[in-house]
């Protein structure tokens, strides 16, 4: 599997490079950020470890770029910035997973590795559609409309609400949803879930029937009222 590098810190480049083609990745070092965007596009690698500031630019402003890309990478960033806050805004703003520098290399790779198992889930293979209000999730094409119009969903996004659609009026719990999700069995001890659930709720604010109930101690349900 290519991985996409890219840090303006060129020794740590370097560093990661070497070590994850010692555990048999394939690599490509990028060092400025204006790079970025258009070598996705073009080579389109599953995994891209997104360095946060490059100098006074801010990585996350091409984070939507990145994931309303046809076939969008799963995206690990890196950061300097390791306030609570800081975390959220990037998982807010669609990245997949974040990592503190500094950070143990053996966490970055469990990071990987937890990236790639979400990348290889099982895929629905049912062909019917699941509609739930003017809520409508097409399985095969992997496409949400809403009133009729094309709901924008990250994969991450996409994988929650259709879990929470095939359950539909049924409460899942925290440790449910990490499974399926996040393929964890511990508690990451994150808001990483709430966080999810915040950006569904407001990309369904425009159909007032449905809602994503939170049932303080038991979980999240999505319901028709």
């Amino acid at each position: 599997m290519n991985i996409l590098l890219a840090d303006d810190e060129k020794p740590l480049l370097s560093f990661l490079a070497r070590g994850l083609r010692a555990e048999g990745y394939e690599c490509t070092c990028l060092n400025e950020l204006h790079e970025v965007l258009p070598f996705i596009k073009k080579h389109m690698p599953p995994v891209v470890v997104l360095d946060r500031l490059f100098g006074a630019q801010d990585s996350l402003s091409i984070i939507d770029s990145i994931k309303t890309l046809p076939s969008p990478p799963m995206v690990l960033m890196l950061t300097a910035l390791d306030e609570v806050s800081e975390r959220v805004k990037g998982l807010e703003m669609g990245a997949d997973d974040y990592l503190c520098k500094p950070f143990d290399f053996d966490e970055l790779l469990a990071r990987i590795s937890a990236l790639r198992r979400r990348m290889s889930a099982p895929q629905q293979t049912n062909q019917n559609n699941i509609k739930m209000g003017s809520l409508e999730l097409a399985l095969q094409e992997r496409i949400v409309f809403l009133n009729g119009e094309e709901l924008a969903l990250t994969k991450i996004e996409f994988e929650l609400l259709l879990y929470f659609a095939e359950n539909q009026n049924k409460v899942l719990s925290r440790e449910r949803i990490l499974s399926r999700i996040w393929q964890t069995y511990s508690d990451p001890n994150t808001n990483i879930i709430d966080v999810y659930v915040s950006r569904l709720r407001k990309k369904l604010e425009r159909e007032p029937q449905l809602s994503i109930q939170t049932l303080r101690g038991n979980g999240y349900r999505l319901a028709l009222k």
